[in-house]
Parts: C-alpha cells; sequence; structure tokens
C-alpha cells in the first residue's frame, strides 16, 4: 500500500508538472491580434517629428466618426509586441480640440515628451472601448533612434503628411523641417530588377542572388520646404541635412496603387499563370481584352462571376501597394503575394523578431505563415517570408481555387 501511495504520488507530481508546463506555454503563447493593421480601409495611419524636447504624431483616422463617440484617445507603452501590461498609458488632453476633419476622415495632432520614450519600446494608440486598448486595434509604432531624433517629414501638396512610402508620378512632395530649412539631396535609383515574390515552398537557395546595388538614374538638390514633383518613375532617396539615413519613396507610373493598364494587369498574374500565359496576353493584339478574356475563361464564360473575379483580385493588388508598398510596389512583396492569393490574415501575431500569419479552414485545415523583419536603408519595415516545402500543396490549392473560378477565402 505505501508503495502503491508513492506511485500515485509520483504520477500526480509528473501530471502536475506536465500541466504546468502545458499553461506556462499556453501563457507564453500570442494573444494581441494584429489583423486589423492589415484591413486597407480601417487602419490608423501615422507619422512623427521630432520638435525641439517632443515627438509630435500626425494621426489620421480614416473613419472620423469614430472621435465622435466621446471615446478618449489612448497612448500606451510597451516592451514589445507580445507583451502583456503595458510600461505606462496615458490619455490625450483635449481631444476635440485637436481633431480637424478632411471629408470623411480626421486628423488628430498630439505631443509626447521625447524623455519618456525609449528605443525598442513599442506605442498602441486607440480611440475606442477600454479593451481595445490591450487588443492588436489601433495604431503601433516601435520606437527607434532615427525616429526620436527625425525632426522633418514628407507632406504633400496641401502640406499634410505624406503617411506612405509611394506615390504616382508627378506627384507633389515637400520635406517639412521643424527648425532651419535643411539642403536635400535626391537620388533617384531605378527599379527594374525588382521582381515579383516567389512561391511560399521556393528554395531561395537554388535561386539566382540579387543584386547588391541599384542603379543610380539622376540626383537632384533643393532645400526643406521646396516644392519637388516627381516627373520620373523609380526609387527616390531623399538625404536630408546631416541624415545618414535617407527617406525612401517609390514613384510609380499611371493610377497606382490601382490599376488601369495592361501592363498594370498582366504583371500580378504571375502568381496564378505560366509564363506561357502571360506571354500570348502580352501579345494579343488587344491585351486589356484579351485578360477580360482570360477572366471570363476561368469563369467557364459566366460574366458576373468573372466580373467579381477581377474585383477581387485587382482589389487586392491594390490593396497590397496600399499596406506593403516600399522599395518596390506591394503586390510584388511576400506580404502581398499571400494578401493577394489567400487573402488578408484572419490572425497576424507579432513579437519583436517575427510576424505569422493564420489562415483557417482552408480545405485542408489551418495554415500559418512565417514572416521576419529584413529591413534595409530603402525599406526599414520590410520583412520577409520563411519558405518551406510543405506549403507546396497549400499553394497549388488556393491557386487551383483561382483557375477554377472560386474565390480564395477573404479572410476577416
Amino acid at each position: 500500500m505505501p508503495r502503491l501511495s508513492t506511485s500515485l504520488v509520483l504520477l500526480s507530481l509528473l501530471l502536475g508538472f506536465l500541466l504546468l508546463g502545458r499553461a506556462e506555454l499556453t501563457a507564453a503563447g500570442p494573444r494581441r491580434d494584429f489583423a486589423g493593421l492589415y484591413n486597407a480601409q480601417r487602419r490608423l495611419q501615422l507619422d512623427t517629428r521630432r520638435e525641439a524636447d517632443s515627438l509630435h504624431f500626425y494621426l489620421l483616422f480614416p473613419d472620423g466618426s469614430v472621435l465622435q463617440r466621446q471615446y478618449p484617445l489612448r497612448v500606451a507603452a510597451w516592451s514589445g509586441y507580445d507583451a502583456r501590461r503595458p510600461l505606462w498609458q496615458d490619455t490625450v488632453r483635449h481631444l476635440s480640440r485637436r481633431i480637424r476633419p478632411v471629408g470623411a476622415a480626421a486628423w488628430v495632432e498630439f505631443s509626447l515628451p521625447a524623455a519618456t520614450l525609449t528605443p525598442g519600446q513599442v506605442l498602441s494608440l486607440t480611440c475606442g472601448p477600454v479593451d481595445e486598448a490591450d487588443s492588436g486595434a489601433g495604431a503601433w509604432l516601435t520606437i527607434t533612434p532615427e525616429r526620436l531624433g527625425r525632426t522633418f517629414l514628407l507632406t504633400d501638396s496641401v502640406g499634410d503628411p505624406l503617411l506612405r512610402r509611394a506615390v504616382r508620378v508627378g506627384a507633389q512632395v515637400r520635406v517639412d523641417s521643424y527648425g532651419p530649412e535643411l539642403p536635400v539631396l535626391a537620388r533617384l535609383y531605378s527599379t527594374a530588377g525588382f521582381s515579383a515574390a516567389l512561391p511560399p515552398m521556393t528554395d531561395l537557395a537554388t535561386q539566382p542572388a540579387a543584386p547588391r546595388t541599384l542603379g543610380l538614374v539622376d540626383s537632384l538638390f533643393f532645400r526643406a520646404g521646396q516644392e519637388l514633383r516627381l516627373r520620373r518613375p523609380g526609387l527616390y532617396a531623399l538625404r536630408v541635412g546631416a541624415n545618414l539615413r535617407p527617406l525612401p519613396l517609390l514613384v510609380e507610373d499611371n493610377e497606382f496603387p490601382e490599376l488601369k493598364t495592361a501592363d498594370d494587369l498582366i504583371q500580378p498574374l504571375i502568381y496564378l499563370t505560366t509564363s506561357a500565359e502571360r506571354k500570348k496576353l502580352y501579345n494579343a493584339p488587344n491585351p486589356k481584352q484579351a485578360v477580360d478574356a482570360f477572366w471570363l475563361a476561368v469563369a467557364n464564360n459566366n460574366q458576373t462571376m468573372a466580373r467579381q473575379l477581377i474585383r477581387t483580385y485587382y482589389g487586392r493588388v491594390a490593396e497590397a501597394n496600399q499596406l506593403f508598398s516600399a522599395h518596390k510596389a506591394g503586390w510584388r512583396t511576400d506580404r502581398g503575394l499571400l494578401y493577394i492569393v489567400l487573402g488578408p490574415p484572419e490572425a497576424v501575431y507579432r513579437t519583436a523578431t517575427e510576424e505569422r500569419w493564420v489562415y483557417r479552414d482552408t480545405g485542408r485545415g489551418n495554415a500559418t505563415y512565417t514572416f521576419r523583419p529584413k529591413p534595409s536603408t530603402f525599406a526599414p519595415e520590410h520583412y520577409e517570408l520563411v519558405r518551406r516545402p510543405e506549403y507546396e500543396l497549400l499553394w497549388y490549392a488556393a491557386v487551383e481555387q483561382w483557375r477554377k473560378g472560386l474565390t480564395a477565402p477573404t479572410g476577416r
């Protein structure tokens, strides 16, 4: 009997350790969902500029009515994206006085003492119920030494912060500097070498190495506050004053981020078609009509379905351009690849070292894709997909849905 009791005690202890370990793993797992950051119509956009001993924030709400619901604008600092408790939190005083409506949208400006911000911290900004302040909703911003020291920002032709890193040819921009009007050197580089993202199961070791340098096309000199009209497409690097890190700005032809020309419509089909099919589209007497015929054939001559497929596919391409454009158009990036073919992720979990996109009920179970940050001079927020051979069946199944006229799940 004593032996049995001892065995039961040992078994209980073992089970207890196992359960404790499981609980710790569960507790350590991600709980904050950042999928809302990839809703192109609802996401908050922001930029900052150092002004004396403060960091000034420019925040754009696409739906300005959110600010009329009497919720405070909450700001919280976290040690990381997966932190459980904020380091500090506060609300923006006199919010109603800081709102500037622009159509359905609204701007909010406020400042924080720079001394309260430390590189490596992550700020969240939310305007809604209390539980949103602890979720992945709202805007999130990593504090870096560059951001704390940058005394300028890009503005559009009417003086509003640009809030994006891609514009159309002919756009007018300014470097708005706090303090002296600094000299600006703009270098224009060719983007011809930037290709579309490779499928998620590709073995990158078998691929040719990407060029290490970009071809310099031109250099322009002007001063902060002076209007710059961007007349040529390419990647501009704006070096302001003595700052070592330039501001990147992608300039695209046509109706970017929308797609209008035949080339615009054919190029993103690289994710669904063979090279022979695309060559046939390019060489058609009327390439735009050929694209329509391609989608009509996919829809089995159902015009309503073909229109829906076109709206969905190219709508996602345009949204990917809004969300992910940096050194190249957003549809060409790894995140743009999944966003277009699989749809917006149903859940997104972030840490300092990775971002995971979750798709549920794919027909082959749940699928998780991992991205890791790979910042560069021209793309400080660039993420690269961790490619794995086991994605092959999932990928071909998703492509087959499109080729059969079945739109992939949209996510939430």
